[in-house]
């Protein structure tokens, strides 16, 4: 196997690792808040709409984390900065 294919290689292991940790932080952290924002709720049903807008917001900036990943996982797939340095090198001749 030549070293393109190392590159292919860590660029997939890599994307699919990021995606998958950046996936697993972000679905813990949203369960939590909910968890934490329905006892709220159950204890103090008159801040509901503060609660309900506060949880809104904490749950996009959390989902932004997984966005992020996402992104990142993408970019090393589709259009990695490493690739054209190798297909040069390739190209050359090694």
């Amino acid at each position: 196997m030549d070293y393109l294919a190392w590159v292919a290689v860590a660029s997939i292991l890599s994307a699919g690792l990021c995606i998958g940790i950046g996936a697993i932080g972000p679905a813990l952290g949203e369960g939590r808040a909910l968890a934490q924002a329905l006892a709220a709720l159950a204890q103090q049903p008159d801040e509901a709409n503060t609660i309900t807008r506060t949880l809104f917001v904490g749950l996009a900036m959390v989902e932004s984390t997984a966005i992020y990943c996402f992104v990142v996982s993408m970019i090393l797939i589709f259009a990695n900065p490493f690739w054209r340095f190798f297909l040069v090198r390739a190209g050359e001749g090694g």
